[in-house]
């Protein structure tokens, strides 16, 4: 748990000659509390990796650049471990606000996003540095935050573009509206859930009719009743089987009532205020919040004898991901941007290839929101964000008078172009949806809309784009729901990192399988940590075994061992060339996996091999080698063996668990350079099928004289007698020429 100098010794060999030591510092990771050793040893690892320059694009080494943007989350004070960062600064720094006895309201808007800002400044590093303690690679010099000068020149530009080309329109439409907020809010924010309600009939009177002429109509919302401007029977818009048959249309507070009404040219009244309150338009009722005028309408109804009945019902309620409330379908004023010749541009470049979705099974759900998409509200009534670069006329009768420009002056300066000298202008005092400039972001952080700098002609387009199915990226937790603060499962990833260690946590996430959630339970971080453990003891039994770092005659004659031609493979006795054989086969299929994004079956794969084939096997058969042959050469070739398969681990689960086997690296003498900077091992290198076979006949007929002593109880200790039944190949192979090796393998069973 503690960083010191180890003197590493082999175990006692019957030739000294092959007596050796190596002295090596490191950080010391045991069982008892490895957690308190992470930290440290990681935080070392770090510093040393960005000094080096080692995250920074090196152009020296040649190839096509490999970019990932990595998306901005929100500033909320700290990361969670879905990165499901839904509430915004404004609403982070509201509630610290309100703790302090202060609404938004009591405050100027330069007030309040100066206090943004303040805490902008004081918090804004702490998801830096949770990202940093996980090891994600980032040129941190080119990191940016969305409201930097150079991210709001873009999104002006990108917003003048759109609107120029006849794609920004202002205009009233029906939008989601967060009563608490009150702003719209994106369908992506909406949160649906199904719950308990009630489903009124209620008796909608015949104009000139007796008292007995009515038609019976069911309602979730009988609130809005005030807005309704017609009723349907027709088959085309009426589900017959939920209620009456009867559906009453209110335009102003359901979106297929609206387009209906926009359809059949039915007028369109709104009887909610932004608070949720309701309006003049319901008349006695106006004033009351929208629940409690439900409550009060139907006792009223109760009463006129205009109420049937009211009936258990499951709601299928909207609620903001935001602040949790009901969200209110209300028609509102807001910005759009028309997006069908943009949804064709995205589907057009998944058809010809130029962009490729993984899993492929998430095509068809991308192709079928792209195909079914509508225009997309942009405008927000908040303070904090990019503001709308729209300015009013004033004077003019209502808002329809506007400027769109880059900034005050240039607005400025249209305005007085066309309305003289003497006219006055504000900016509108909405901001644009955050994913607006999120959408930029791959581009914009490179410097555009200049096309000539150098980060955008040199690494844009970008290679990937890693987000979650439902575009915010999250985990399935414990209780197997999405990770929230308010249902109080929210799991912090240094919390994580300090009692599993950042590779651990890596491997797991690794683990899952793309496309679909993870539940990241504590037994599969457990099971992690041991195999990081189990990783980190591999190592140390491999630099127990080698040549001291000073012994230069020994290295040479270590490193002059190569293992890349059919003929070297050939030569060597059985243990080494199958497990060099079965390495070199995971290298391709690992190097395939991963050139996929099949990052499970990478782990799974490298796991397997690492714990089933070197550890439980090859290790074990090289004691015999390395402690009791009296073949030196058959020592050295063994720890030659141990070094290469053991080297080639690390480098191909070092994208999963850079810390570890960084550390372990260091370790190993004669390294030049840093193993986040080595070179890929080299596939397609050759394998021995013949000698894989036999050795897996010797692990048969180990496993059966394991499963023997177990069966009959036998002391660990004691000595069998065996006689072994075969078929020929494995005869041939346990023949005289063999014995030696044969019986010093069986020997320790």
């Amino acid at each position: 748990m503690e960083e010191r100098t180890l003197t590493l010794r082999p175990k006692k060999r019957e030739r000294a000659t092959a007596e050796t030591t190596l002295t090596v510092a490191m950080t010391v990771w045991v069982s008892s509390g490895p957690s308190r050793a992470y930290n440290k040893a990681e935080t070392g690892l770090l510093e040393r990796w960005e000094s080096q320059g080692y995250f920074k694009p090196n152009f020296d080494r040649g190839g096509d650049p490999f970019v990932i943007p990595m998306p901005p989350p929100n500033v909320t004070g700290s990361l969670h471990m879905g990165h499901a960062m839904f509430v915004t600064l404004e609403l982070v720094v509201e509630r610290m606000l309100a703790s302090e006895g202060i609404k938004r309201t009591d405050l100027t808007r330069e007030e309040f996003t100066s206090q943004v800002w303040q805490w902008k400044e004081k918090y804004g590093g702490t998801i830096t540095n949770q990202i940093k303690r996980l090891g994600a690679s980032c040129d941190w010099t080119r990191e940016r935050f969305t409201l930097d000068e150079q991210l709001s020149r873009a999104v002006v530009e990108a917003f003048l573009r759109l609107y120029d080309k006849g794609l920004i329109y202002r205009g009233s439409y029906i939008v989601n509206w967060s009563p608490n907020l009150q702003t719209a809010v994106s369908d992506l924010e909406v949160e649906y859930s199904e719950e308990p309600g009630f489903l009124y009939h209620i008796k909608y009177r015949v104009a000139g009719g007796s008292r007995t002429d009515y038609l019976t109509i069911a309602t979730t919302r009988p609130e809005t009743l005030f807005g309704d401007t017609a009723i349907a029977v027709n088959p085309e818009y009426v589900d017959k089987d939920f209620g009456t048959g009867v559906l009453k249309i209110s335009p102003g507070h359901d979106r297929n009532d609206y387009l209906l009404a926009r359809k059949l040219g039915l007028p369109i009244l709104n009887v909610m205020n932004k608070d949720g309150t309701l309006n003049e338009v319901a008349g006695l009722y106006s004033g009351l919040d929208r629940f409690k005028a439900r409550e009060k309408l139907w006792s009223d109804l109760e009463e006129a004898n205009l109420a049937v009945k009211k009936e258990p019902y499951t709601l299928r309620v909207p609620r903001s991901q935001r602040g949790g409330e009901i969200i209110e379908p209300l028609v509102s004023k807001q910005w759009f941007v028309t997006m069908e010749p943009l949804a064709k541009k995205g589907l057009d470049a998944v058809d010809s290839g130029q962009l490729t979705i993984i899993p492929e099974r998430f095509e068809k759900i991308y192709k079928h929101w792209l195909s079914n998409i509508e225009d997309w509200c942009i405008s927000r009534q908040l303070w904090w964000g990019h503001r709308i670069p729209v300015w009013y006329v004033k004077g003019k009768d209502g808002d329809e008078d506007y400027i769109v420009a880059r900034s005050t002056a240039e607005a400025l300066e249209k305005a007085h172009e066309k309305y003289g000298k003497s006219v006055e202008i504000y900016q509108d005092p909405d901001v644009l949806d955050t994913w607006f400039s999120s959408g930029l972001w791959p581009f914009s952080t490179l410097g555009w809309p200049d096309v000539s700098a150098v980060d955008f002609k040199k690494f844009y387009p970008t290679t990937i784009l890693e987000t979650g199915h439902d575009i915010l990226f999250f985990w399935v937790a414990r209780m197997g729901r999405k990770m929230s603060k308010s249902l109080g499962n929210v799991v912090d990833p240094i919390d994580t990192i300090k009692d599993y260690g950042t590779d651990a946590l890596r491997f797991t996430l690794a683990l899952g399988t793309p496309g679909q959630d993870l539940n990241l339970s504590v037994e599969r971080l457990a099971s992690n940590k041991a195999f990081t453990n189990k990783l980190w003891n591999a190592g140390k039994f491999v630099l127990q075994n080698l040549p001291n770092a000073s012994d230069q005659s020994a290295w040479e004659s270590l490193l002059a061992y190569k293992f890349d031609t059919e003929e070297s493979l050939r030569q060597l006795p059985l243990p080494e060339c199958w497990v060099v054989s079965e390495l070199h086969e995971l290298i391709d299929t690992v190097t395939s996996s991963y050139e996929k994004f099949f990052f499970g079956d990478v782990g799974r794969e490298i796991y397997d091999f690492f714990w089933a084939d070197f550890a439980d096997w090859y290790i074990e058969a090289s004691k015999t080698r390395v402690y009791h042959s009296e073949d030196y050469s058959i020592c050295s070739l063994s720890r030659a063996v141990l070094l290469y398969v053991f080297g080639t681990i690390l480098k191909l689960i070092h994208p999963f668990m850079p810390f570890v086997t960084e550390e372990l690296w260091q370790a190993l003498p004669h390294r030049n350079e840093a193993l986040i900077v080595s070179p890929w091992p080299t596939t397609s290198l050759p394998r021995d099928l013949k000698s894989t076979k036999n050795f897996e006949n010797l692990q048969a007929v180990t496993r059966a004289i394991r499963n023997a002593r177990a069966e009959y109880s036998v002391e660990p200790s004691k000595r069998i007698s065996a006689s072994v039944v075969a078929n020929a190949d494995v005869l041939q192979y346990m023949s005289i020429m063999q014995a030696n090796q044969c019986i010093l393998w069986l020997e320790k069973l």
